[in-house]
């Protein structure tokens, strides 16, 4: 069940932050600059925080190495559900929305990625700690 939390987390992060609605911080950010600057700044901070956290915690924990690597089974797998005739890439939306799933993925996998090694070796990840 961590794993999915993390993964909407995710999910909701860069779905925030860029999808084909109305309903997205880019959008709203360009429509209201004017107007609602320190709104638009506060939560451009909120959602870079967001980022910092997730990219932090990936890099850690696989790498840009196990970043590529991931996103090239992921790439891998909707390149396979194309083959099959299960999705089809032809609307620009959808396409963006399997974009935003493929990197949530990738940014859910990475912040769980300790979690999981830890349950399969028993060997604990540590980071630099002064004592």
């Amino acid at each position: 069940m961590g794993f999915v939390i993390r993964w909407i987390f995710a999910f909701v992060l860069l779905a925030a932050t860029y999808n084909p609605t109305q309903w997205n911080y880019v959008r709203w950010a360009t429509d209201n600059l004017d107007t609602n600057l320190s709104m638009t700044v506060l939560l451009g901070l909120i959602l870079f925080v967001g980022y910092i956290i997730y990219l932090r915690a990936t890099l850690r924990s696989i790498g840009i190495f196990g970043m590529i690597l991931i996103l090239a089974v992921v790439g891998t797998l909707l390149w396979v559900l194309f083959d099959q005739g299960v999705i089809s890439l032809d609307n620009p939306s959808v396409n963006a929305w399997i974009g935003i799933f493929a990197l949530s993925v990738v940014l859910a996998i990475g912040l769980s990625w300790s979690i999981v090694r830890r349950r399969l070796t028993g060997q604990a990840d540590m980071d630099d700690v002064d004592e």
